[in-house]
């Protein structure tokens, strides 16, 4: 599976569960780690810790298991490794504080308001 097919199931799996204000940043020119980084908010921990089954079910059901997710006990910020990609799954507050667009400074490949 390309990086991009798979920013693209996660994106899907995120906005399948009403994930909000979904953004995904190609950052494949700047870092080596990964080539996409894909940032969602939840609107309460119960509803970050389904978005975040969301992503590594369907993951899984591509053929791409998780190398990590960090943060699940306690849900405020949830951190999705699938290699090529990147999952950030946040609480809106976190998401403010952090501000995780702006320190990569790079145009959205694709956003979504849900």
């Amino acid at each position: 599976m390309t990086p991009t097919t798979l920013c693209d199931c996660v994106v899907r799996a995120l906005e399948d569960l009403k994930g909000r204000d979904i953004v995904a940043l190609n950052v494949s020119r700047i870092t080596d780690v990964m080539d996409f980084m894909v940032i969602a908010s939840g609107t309460s921990s119960r509803h970050v810790k389904a978005l975040v089954d969301s992503v590594v079910a369907s993951s899984k059901s591509k053929g791409v298991r998780p190398l990590g997710v960090e943060g699940r006990d306690t849900p405020d910020w949830v951190l999705v490794d699938l290699g090529d990609v990147v999952v950030h799954v946040m609480q809106p507050r976190s998401r403010e504080f952090y501000d995780l667009e702006g320190l990569w400074d790079l145009p959205a490949v694709s956003q979504g308001v849900i």
